[in-house]
């Protein structure tokens, strides 16, 4: 087989398993989903409401057209780059993947080229509330580094923690927001193709290439019995019709998700959530190791009884013999 058949074969391949396995394993969380992410998300991080974490990679693109090379270039990469968007839960499963964008943009122009929240602006969006802190939000929320804007949907670390709350809800944060470096780490080590710069002009192809990775990724997940979520194939799902763009309720979508103030809420209400579980946590181990020590004292204090008793009892003894 020659090379160049060998390559149009694989990317043949990877347009069959988009087209066959996409609408299952690329799928958008149900509501059964979400409502799983949470219990995971809560019982390992402490932190309810979590989806998961969003971050962008860049694919290096080594046959990049000179024509094009300016756009897909960026001073911290050395070689045109392609980035990809993804959204990943603790167990390294991709649940959105927009990939395309020249590398040459940062983490928000991509975001705001993303379709991410169209179903949220549309109306259509499988929403899941959830309680923190004694306060009902509507949906579930992603975490974010630093460079993301403000929104009610993201969870950023504070930037400058100034009391013990903070600084743990900082560490919790940054912590839990590994599982998208952890995922993208992962994907690169599965498939040497992405490792190693894309070798095609056509940057459909390479597209095409990406996709089909993330959907053997999570397949891989799923076989191996890793996955948080099992995918249901009786499950109902609601299909409302979505808004127009340019109605009331769509503006009012957007500008709920571009909420400021939600933001800074959510994000309160968690340290305050996280702070009060490590306090929590902490008095329990100290009653505990309390309770030991009482315990420990107590067997100590009947040893001495016994030592004494059995004194007692030998000097009793030693006394009769005289006699």
């Amino acid at each position: 087989m020659s090379e160049r058949t060998a390559r149009d074969a694989l990317y043949k391949f990877s347009k069959a398993i988009i087209k066959v396995y996409g609408p299952r394993y690329l799928r958008k969380p149900t509501t059964n989903d979400i409502h799983q992410l949470y219990t995971i998300h809560q019982g390992r991080y402490g932190l309810p409401g979590m989806i998961g974490s969003i971050d962008c990679m860049h694919w290096t693109w080594s046959m990049c057209p000179n024509a094009w090379r300016g756009q897909f270039m960026r001073g911290d990469h050395k070689e045109p780059t392609i980035i990809l968007e993804a959204v990943a839960s603790t167990d390294l499963w991709f649940w959105h993947a927009f990939f395309g964008v020249a590398g040459s943009n940062n983490d928000i122009n991509v975001l705001d080229q993303s379709h991410i929240f169209n179903d949220i602006f549309q109306g259509i969006s499988h929403d899941v509330p959830f309680v923190v802190n004694g306060v009902t939000y509507k949906r579930g929320y992603y975490l974010t580094d630093g460079i993301y804007p403000e929104y009610s949907v993201f969870v950023k670390a504070w930037s400058h923690p100034n009391d013990e709350k903070r600084l743990r809800f900082k560490a919790v944060q940054e912590g839990a927001r590994k599982d998208i470096e952890r995922a993208f780490g992962v994907l690169k080590k599965r498939f040497n193709i992405i490792y190693n710069p894309a070798r095609t002009w056509d940057d459909r192809k390479i597209k095409s290439l990406m996709y089909a990775c993330i959907i053997l990724h999570n397949i891989i997940l799923e076989h191996e019995g890793k996955a948080i979520c099992r995918f249901d194939e009786n499950e109902v799902l609601p299909h409302p019709e979505p808004l127009g763009f340019d109605t009331a309720q769509y503006r009012a979508n957007r500008a709920e998700v571009r909420s400021r103030d939600l933001h800074n809420n959510l994000r309160a209400d968690l340290s305050e959530h996280v702070h009060r579980n490590a306090v929590e946590a902490i008095d329990i181990e100290e009653d505990e190791e309390l309770f030991l020590t009482t315990d420990e004292e107590a067997e100590e204090y009947m040893d001495d009884d016994e030592d004494e008793d059995e004194d007692d009892e030998d000097n009793n003894d030693s006394y009769g013999s005289e006699d």
